[in-house]
């Protein structure tokens, strides 16, 4: 099973509409190296939902629920669809992240504006350590 992170502007579509939608298609994505990692995932693997903006931060967890496909409104972008498992409480934000100095080397910390990305194995260990009762 792979791990992603998924980023959103909670105003534009938060983990609020996702856990009241329950599943949801994630796409507009234009960014080349974030459409790679949407084409990475498959059925089954599981996506950090992160807010962006002033709070920052790691708020729910998904997972993914078909295989990527091509996106019908950008022939250069990809798009899967992501199911609603549970909120992360409380929120795991970026200032724990960074301060933990544990993973200066992924892109989360080194590439700020990227939306989508892979999670390396040592972060899905260090946060499951901080929310052993989460489905991680």
């Amino acid at each position: 099973m792979g791990y992603f992170l998924a980023k959103s502007d909670p105003e534009s579509y938060g983990v609020n509409e996702l856990e009241r939608d329950k599943k949801t298609v994630w796409d507009g994505v234009t960014n080349p190296q974030a459409v790679r990692a949407i084409k990475e995932m498959r059925p089954g693997d599981k996506v950090f939902i992160y807010h962006s903006g002033s709070n920052a931060g790691i708020v729910g967890l998904a997972r993914v629920a078909s295989e990527p496909r091509p996106d019908p409104k950008n022939p250069k972008s990809a798009v899967v669809e992501f199911e609603f498992i549970e909120r992360i409480e409380p929120p795991v934000t970026l200032a724990e992240i960074k301060e933990s100095g544990l993973f200066e080397d992924w892109a989360l910390v080194r590439q700020g504006r990227l939306s989508t990305m892979a999670v390396p194995d040592k972060f899905v260990k260090w946060i499951g350590k901080k929310h052993p009762e989460a489905h991680i």
